[in-house]
C-alpha cells in the first residue's frame, strides 16, 4: 500500500491550497487518515485527521482555516487550506495507520 500526496506549492499569505493524498494498492478502508507537517527547525505537528465516519480533529493553529475531508470509496483524504500564513510553511505528510506515510509535499507561504 502506498500513499501519494499532491497539491503543495507556493502561495502568498491569505491564499489557498488544496492537498490530496490517495492510497493505492489496497481497498482497505483506513479508520483514520490525516496530515502532519514539519517546518525547518521545528517539531513535527499533527495538522488534522479524520475518521472513516467523518469526525475530524484539528491543531489549534489551523482551526477555522483548514478543512480535512475524505472520500472513503476512493481511499483519499484532502486538506483544504485557506487564509494561509507564512507560519504554515512546512513539508506536509499524509499518514494512515500501520506506519503508512506519503512523500512530503512542500507548502510555502510568502508574506
Amino acid at each position: 500500500v502506498q500513499l501519494q500526496a499532491s497539491g503543495g506549492g507556493l502561495v502568498q499569505a491569505g491564499g489557498s491550497l488544496r492537498l490530496s493524498c490517495a492510497a493505492s494498492g489496497s481497498t482497505f478502508r483506513f479508520n483514520v487518515m490525516g496530515w502532519y507537517r514539519q517546518a525547518p527547525g521545528k517539531q513535527r505537528e499533527l495538522v488534522a485527521d479524520i475518521r472513516v465516519g467523518g469526525s475530524a480533529n484539528y491543531a489549534d493553529s489551523v482551526k477555522g482555516r483548514f478543512t480535512i475531508s475524505r472520500d472513503n470509496a476512493k481511499n483519499t483524504v484532502h486538506l483544504q487550506m485557506n487564509s494561509l500564513k507564512p507560519e504554515d510553511t512546512a513539508v506536509y505528510h499524509c499518514f494512515a495507520p500501520g506506519g503508512l506515510w506519503g512523500q512530503g509535499t512542500l507548502v510555502t507561504v510568502s508574506s
